[in-house]
């Protein structure tokens, strides 16, 4: 399902309005990186980072999933995923956690964790914090290179200045990147978010409103907003 408004005023904007054309990316050298499947409330999530941080969250990560999105990871990232412990205890910022599976389960070299495994290790505990209610923001460093242009403006404005328990609507939010009336186009750099729950997408909703659009369904979005309590908890 793709994001955005069922309706905006004005002409439709569905391009990036001060991005296009957008250059194709520069062929970039192979980066180290690593990848988990977590549960989580809202169904099994793939973390892939590399050294730089953080770089994709992938909603409903079951076997077929995952298997998707480490084939698109090690293309666009140039390389197949590093080996990971079976259990992210020693990478992370606490010592306890969901349980780590990868394709490999042999430790990491012993000259030192790889910095893709202490990101990935601190993005699963952050996110098992958040899912408790113990964690509002986070901290796990972010790589931003899987987005590029307008949408990755647009993304990190949401980041860093829309909090927990807040939302955002999709013509308020181009308004802050400077783009008035690009309320579609901001739809679609919601759905093309590589980085959902972390980057919270699923707090930019419709001015009129309604919830809106959302890439992991709709029953993800509202039991993410009910979490942080702009919705309430539902009763079943």
């Amino acid at each position: 399902m793709s994001e955005g408004p069922a309706k905006a005023a004005g002409p439709a904007k569905a391009e990036a309005p001060a991005d296009r054309p957008e250059a194709p990316e520069a062929r970039r050298e192979a980066r180290a990186w690593c990848w988990s499947v977590v549960d989580s409330p809202i169904g099994p999530l793939l973390l892939a980072a590399t050294d730089q941080g953080l770089a994709q969250v992938v909603f409903h990560a079951d076997e077929a999933r995952a298997a998707e999105a480490v084939a698109r990871l090690t293309a666009r990232l140039g390389t197949a995923p590093e080996p990971a412990p079976a259990s992210l205890a020693s990478a992370g910022d606490t010592p306890a956690g969901p349980p780590f599976r990868s394709p490999a389960d042999s430790p990491a070299g012993a000259g030192g964790t790889p910095p893709c495994l202490t990101h990935l290790g601190s993005a699963v505990r952050q996110l098992e914090r958040y899912f408790t209610g113990a964690l509002r923001e986070f901290t796990v460093p972010l790589d931003w290179s899987l987005i590029t242009g307008f949408n990755r403006r647009v993304l990190r404005e949401l980041a860093e200045h829309v909090p927990y328990g807040t939302v955002v609507g999709y013509g308020d939010l181009a308004d802050r990147v400077g783009d008035p009336g690009a309320a579609r186009a901001v739809g679609v750099a919601m759905g093309s978010n590589p980085l959902p729950v972390v980057v919270p997408c699923h707090r930019v909703v419709e001015s009129g409103g309604g919830i809106g659009g959302f890439g992991g369904g709709l029953e993800t979005k509202r039991t993410l907003l009910a979490l942080e309590g702009i919705l309430p908890q539902p009763l079943f």
